[in-house]
């Protein structure tokens, strides 16, 4: 009796290959920006990336708040003079030198420079992540002049808030002169230490730029690095508009 017999070959799934037949890769995201398996997208990345950012802002607005309500209430409360024995309002409000204003149009227009690049290296990562296979690189593009104008206008910033203390302690107040001028050293002080964490952060980006990292990196350092920008800014026009009116 005979007997056949059927042999069936399998081909190697294709997933299993790249485009040229090699293995897959394992990271993803070469030059162009495009994730690999397993990895998240690009607006995916940004999401997240954002989300952090929020979280890490929370106790910073929760600093200032604190502030704004010591601020408020130290305006009515008497002290006790030693000398006489007696409570006496000791709030004295500080002239507050104009060159704050000067130094608050500087960081708007800051902003808005950082708002130009964050939008450049958007559109970048997006025409990077977007293209077909095979396409023209989109490595170098991305480069955004306003990061380092963004950069130069916000050492001019400090800088200007350093000549306004100055102008403050020719005009006799010091952080410990008054109660209120203690509250204008810490205020503006505190937003400036901050302010000085996003110039390093905007260095950083930069730093990224220059060295060519995948586009779509440097985009979203760009962008979370924008939004702390902005906030810092609209951090900055809150403290003056209280530092001014709220007395």
């Amino acid at each position: 009796m005979t007997s056949f017999s059927t042999t069936a070959t399998l081909d190697e799934p294709a997933v299993s290959r790249g485009k040229q037949g090699g293995p897959p890769p394992i990271f993803g995201g070469g030059d162009d920006g495009r994730s690999g398996p397993g990895l998240p997208d690009y607006p995916t990345r940004l999401r997240r990336a954002r989300l952090g950012l929020l979280v890490a802002l929370t106790p910073v607005l929760m600093l200032f708040v604190s502030f704004t309500s010591a601020y408020v209430v130290r305006q009515g409360l008497p002290t006790l003079d030693p000398r006489t024995n007696q409570l006496v309002r000791d709030w004295i409000p500080v002239k507050l030198p104009a060159l704050l204003l000067v130094n608050t149009v500087v960081l708007l227009v800051s902003s808005i420079g950082m708002e130009l690049a964050r939008r450049q290296s958007k559109l970048a990562a997006v025409a990077a992540t977007a293209r077909p296979a095979g396409g023209v690189s989109v490595s170098a593009k991305g480069k955004t002049p306003w990061l380092a104008m963004t950069v130069a206008l916000g050492l001019l910033f400090l800088f200007g808030q350093w000549l306004a203390w100055k102008q403050l302690a020719a005009s006799g107040f010091y952080v410990a002169t008054t109660p209120s001028s203690s509250f204008v050293y810490l205020l503006t002080g505190a937003h400036a230490v901050h302010l000085m964490g996003g110039v390093l952060a905007l260095l950083v980006a930069g730093l990224f730029v220059l060295f060519r990292k995948p586009v779509t990196t440097r985009s979203i350092v760009v962008d979370v690095a924008g939004w702390y920008w902005h906030f810092m800014a609209a951090l900055w026009v809150y403290i003056l508009l209280l530092l001014e009116f709220a007395r």
